[in-house]
């Protein structure tokens, strides 16, 4: 029997399928409102109120699902999201995928019809068993609970699918299709929360997710050669970075990684790889490629490692894929090198690459940056004063220049960059700006993410919400870098559940009134301009003062330096906009 005996047995399971979620680790849940799944819903308030959880209110179920993501990003610990049945649970669709490729650990509990209600037209019903196919490592369709139900079902079934979701073979999502029966809720009695309340004082709960069964991942020794070059893609992390100074070889870091900085960074790769004045003396010398991560920013790393000749080993501890555009990619489950003093040929290697990278990063700057003013000069000879007054004069005329030039897409990366710490988050949309950032920013240690499982649009300021949510206590800003079309599909997940705590988020939208991105397509340059602008670059006119004012957010629009310096500097005490208006 089930023990919480509200009379309910929905409720009743829903209250010991959530408290054992908690006891695994679960500190996050996040509702969309329905009928059907009001006893999982009540059940969560009743957790928040008792401070077991924090629980996150939104309307649409696709920013609640990709809430949920980000919560997973940033902790590593699944948060849970709480649908009702019929379409509802089809909107979670873009954060399931997105999780499931990104490997993210997510639990879905979707309230659904009983057996006897299937299959007959019965109001908001719909096949959603398998309803996610195989973008979930795990999915279940628990038949509705009864008076004879045991604690024990839903005590097995919340720990295994929080072990499924973040465990082997890999972390991902994991659906629970749970049947409901009238009556759909009842109060959960006082004695069943006083039982759970007294265990949430003794420490009981602890906070500790579930230990995983995976084994620890065989090492591979790699030995040293020159001719090898590090790739780290999205999700990279530090190893990357630490893995190619040990073996003294050229280090090429997305911006998304987590592992662009370091001595051996080579910030202009793509330029060494794919110009026909560097390739011939950079790429045409690489024999081997070793990855980490996921490769997306770039054609010039997929086309180097599936060319003839280079050995290619992907590290990968998990994962029923692997990164192997050419096919012939190795897998390794984690690798090691001698890390002993680089030889003099193998400090003309990794020397080379980055000193033409740096040399191509000072020409870049030099031919688009403001001019610096001269250094002001102390002397006073004959005529001393009125020279110096001019030199003065110069110099503030120049830094006003400066102050005032307008912004371009490289500008407003590097002033991003810059003014983002190690505590900050950076987020960045699916946008022409992020391969901006790839091409320009110089190495720094900051925490990155972007949904680079799909590469899409969709979700991410609810995913940065999510990040922002997770985030330890003293952490610092989340700042979301994106593009107007990518800030408008999500558009509702600015408007955050009344009564929750507004995260710290800076969103910055570079507005060039469209999607520019796909001007770089090769069609753009043959298709008929009508056309092409409408169904391509799709142009908008949105008032994102407007709309920032309906949600609640702050907003600036700056089109300068000097304001988007003040803008980015300014302290921000809950979520605001910075639009920066930008050519096409």
């Amino acid at each position: 029997m089930i023990g919480a005996g509200s009379g309910s047995p929905a409720s009743d399971f829903a209250w010991a399928l959530l408290t054992e979620l908690v006891r695994c680790g679960v500190r996050h849940l996040v509702v969309s409102p329905g009928s059907r799944s009001q006893a999982l819903a009540l059940a969560a308030a009743e957790l928040e109120r008792l401070g077991a959880v924090q629980l996150h209110v939104r309307v649409d179920e696709r920013s609640a699902g990709f809430t949920a993501l980000g919560i997973g990003v940033e902790s590593g610990v699944p948060a849970v999201v709480i649908t009702t049945s019929g379409s509802a649970p089809a909107h979670l669709h873009p954060a399931v995928l997105e999780a499931h490729h990104g490997r993210v650990p997510l639990l879905l509990l979707t309230a659904d019809r009983p057996h006897e209600l299937r299959g007959i037209r019965a109001n908001q019903t719909t096949a959603q068993a398998g309803l996610f196919g195989v973008a979930v490592r795990h999915a279940e369709d628990v038949d509705a609970p009864g008076a004879a139900t045991d604690d024990g079902d839903a005590i097995a079934l919340a720990r295994r699918a929080f072990a499924l979701a973040t465990g082997a073979p890999e972390p991902g999502p994991v659906h629970v299709n749970l049947a409901l029966r009238e009556p759909l809720s009842a109060p959960i009695p006082p004695a069943a929360l006083a039982r759970f309340a007294d265990e949430l004082a003794a420490d009981v709960a602890a906070g500790r997710p579930a230990a995983s069964d995976a084994l620890t991942p065989a090492v591979t020794q790699i030995e040293r050669r020159v001719g090898t070059v590090v790739v780290a893609g999205a999700g990279a992390g530090p190893d990357a970075e630490a893995f190619a100074r040990a073996g003294h070889w050229p280090l090429l870091a997305e911006v998304s990684s987590g592992s662009r900085f370091g001595p051996n960074l080579v910030v202009a790769a793509r330029e060494l790889l794919g110009s026909p004045d560097w390739a011939p003396e950079f790429g045409a010398q690489v024999d081997r490629v070793i990855v980490f991560g996921h490769p997306t920013l770039s054609r010039e790393v997929p086309a180097l490692i599936a060319r003839a000749g280079v050995e290619t080993i992907v590290v990968d501890a998990v994962g029923r894929e692997w990164f192997n555009p050419g096919r012939t990619a190795r897998r390794v489950f984690a690798v090691a090198t001698d890390d002993g003093p680089a030889s003099a040929e193998e400090r003309r290697w990794v020397g080379r690459w980055v000193h033409a990278s740096r040399s191509i990063r000072d020409a870049a700057e030099s031919s688009t940056e403001v001019a610096p003013a001269a250094p002001l000069r102390s002397g006073v000879a004959l005529g001393g004063h009125v020279e110096n007054f001019a030199a003065q004069r110069e110099y503030v005329a120049t830094e006003f220049r400066a102050i005032r030039a307008p912004l371009t897409r490289s500008s407003l990366m590097q002033a991003v960059w810059a003014a983002s710490w190690p505590q900050d988050r950076l987020v960045f949309g699916a946008s022409r700006l992020i391969r901006e950032a790839d091409r320009v920013v110089p190495g720094k240690k900051i925490p990155v993410h972007a949904n680079r499982g799909l590469a899409g649009i969709d979700g991410t300021i609810a995913t940065a919400i999510g990040i922002a949510l997770a985030a330890p206590e003293g952490s610092g800003l989340v700042r979301v870098v994106l593009g107007d079309l990518t800030a408008l599909h999500d558009v509702s997940s600015l408007f955050l559940g009344l009564g929750e705590v507004r995260p710290r988020v800076q969103l910055i939208i570079g507005n060039d009134g469209g999607g520019t991105i796909f001007d770089t397509l090769e069609v753009a340059q043959s298709a008929p301009v009508d056309a092409f602008d409408r169904v391509q670059y799709t142009p908008q006119s949105a008032d994102f003062a407007a709309i920032a004012a309906s949600a609640g957010w702050g907003h600036t629009r700056v089109s300068t330096r000097g304001g988007l310096s003040e803008a980015l500097t300014a302290a921000v005490t809950g979520p605001t906009i910075i639009e920066v208006p930008l050519p096409r």
